[in-house]
């Protein structure tokens, strides 16, 4: 076993530790960018949706080139490509290339969120890997919460880049510490690229994401979202198919005949949809109702952090102890406890209380997603990690893709159906009708509904958990037995595997 495996393992949380902070970083800081780079509502949706879209198309070749061509590689390869990008981005002046610059962002995170997961079985054996996820998972729960907390300070001290700017130290420390510690692993029965299978999971996926996407300001029967979902599923059943008769097939679609990979990845997706939901709806609650300012929001989540801290390496322990099953379902019934919780809050609740049930939520998210992980890595062929990896990371990006337009679309519908009819738009907008007329019962009212349509955003996540704890409990496995540990095929790929590493 590699004796440098756990500062090996500090290098792979610092990446996703970036990743993690970058995703939310730009959601304070839209305006100060539309204003700098003289964007348009538009283009500012395109500076997000760009990244999403691309990391989203992605995942899936990312992981089978891993596989191909060494996942060592291809990790210094998205460090590179993520850190440069954000270099570049600190540099523009222009909408097109802010856009530009953050597709090229979403490569180097499409490349580096299944590798870094891909790694850890060729660094930890069984007994270690439970510890090595939950601390992967913490660093990942960590930059959630890191974005407007980061982003928040930057624009209050420095200049808009500087959120750019941020990214690159971190990326060249990680890039610096992977070439040093992290052992190169591949397929050693060097399988061919499915050129094919890369092109038509990424335009089925991108086609298939950006109509979800839509959803919010277009809406379930508009023609170009029912037109891209339709071409999106299509493309994806054509997908599949291929793959189906394709001799070197990019994923292993019997993956979904593994209870462990199939739930495993269900209970991961079910749990990160309940953590979407929090993080979609609590923020504009701090800021637009409580009245907090950026930096204030992302402190006023910490207690989402903290919970998650605390459990993460606990649920490492109770793997050892009762298996995959126990603490997975029992993470997402505490998640679901949670969310309900949170749907009791009032307006005149404290932010005790608030802190109160972020906190729970964290210690559920925490509990549930290593189990989660642990099963999915127990049941992959060590040869095939990283697309196997891939797959579920794409189960989980489509999911909150879906989250987007599920909440967003409930979201809207129950504040629309309180707000008065001055600020029905949204709460900016009554926030904005009121200090124009000096009305402040307009944004009372807007506030009272936003407040609500919290509540039922809250519900619809909790009745999403309590689904998937019903689910783990029911047919996650508890453990990996000990004669499926291995496929049939594979033991030669292990022991060339565990020679590389």
């Amino acid at each position: 076993m590699n004796p440098r495996r756990w500062w090996a393992l500090g290098a792979l949380v610092l990446s996703v530790l970036v990743l993690g902070f970058d995703m939310t970083i730009l959601n304070v800081a839209l305006p100060t960018l539309g204003g700098a780079v003289h964007a348009s509502n538009s283009q500012l949706q395109w500076i997000v949706d760009a990244y999403v879209l691309v990391f989203a198309g992605l995942l899936l070749p990312a992981g089978a080139l891993g596989d191909r061509y060494g996942r060592k590689r291809l990790l210094l390869i998205g460090l590179a490509l993520f850190g440069g990008a954000s270099a570049l981005g600190a540099l523009v002046d222009d909408p097109g290339q802010l856009i530009a610059v953050r597709a090229a962002m979403g490569v180097g995170a499409a490349i580096l969120t299944p590798i870094t997961i891909a790694i850890l079985p060729a660094l930890f054996a069984d007994k270690e890997r439970g510890k090595a996820i939950a601390l992967v998972t913490v660093g990942i729960g960590l930059g959630i919460p890191l974005g407007p907390l980061v982003g928040g300070y930057l624009l209050t001290h420095f200049w808009w880049g500087s959120i750019f700017l941020v990214n690159v130290p971190a990326a060249g420390l990680a890039l610096v510490a992977v070439a040093l510690l992290v052992p190169e692993s591949r397929d050693p029965a060097g399988r061919r690229v499915d050129l094919a299978g890369g092109a038509l999971s990424t335009v089925g996926l991108v086609a298939f994401v950006y109509g979800i996407i839509e959803v919010p300001d277009k809406g379930w029967r508009s023609p170009v979202v029912l037109g891209t979902l339709a071409l999106g599923v299509a493309v994806l059943a054509l997908f599949v198919a291929q793959q189906r008769r394709s001799r070197y097939p990019m994923i292993d679609l019997g993956l979904f005949g593994s209870a462990r990979f199939l739930w495993g990845s269900t209970t991961a997706t079910l749990a990160g949809f309940a953590l979407f939901g929090v993080l979609f709806a609590v923020p504009q609650y701090l800021q637009l109702v409580r009245g907090a300012d950026a930096l204030g929001t992302g402190m006023r989540i910490l207690p989402l952090v903290g919970g998650l801290l605390v459990a993460s390496p606990l649920s490492e322990r109770l793997i050892h102890f009762v298996g995959n099953k126990i603490p997975a379902a029992a993470g997402l019934a505490v998640i679901a406890g949670g969310l309900a919780w949170g749907a009791r809050t009032g307006f005149d609740t404290g932010y005790g209380q608030v802190a109160a049930w972020m906190a729970t939520i964290g210690v559920g998210t925490g509990l549930a997603l290593t189990p989660a992980m642990d099963a999915v890595l127990g049941a992959l062929p060590p040869a095939r990690a990283g697309s196997g990896s891939a797959l579920t990371m794409t189960m989980r990006q489509v999911g909150g893709a879906l989250g987007v337009a599920i909440l967003g679309s409930v979201l809207a519908g129950a504040y629309a159906a309180q707000a008065p009819v001055a600020g029905r738009e949204s709460l900016p907008a009554a926030a904005a009708y009121a200090a124009r007329t000096g009305d402040p019962a307009v944004l009372v009212g807007g506030q009272h509904a936003y407040l609500h349509a919290m509540d039922r955003v809250l519900l619809v996540c909790a009745a999403v958990a309590l689904l998937g704890a019903l689910s783990a409990a029911l047919f996650l496995p508890a453990r990996q037995p000990s004669a499926a540990a291995v496929p049939a095929g594979e033991e030669e790929s292990v022991h060339e595997l565990a020679r590389l590493a």
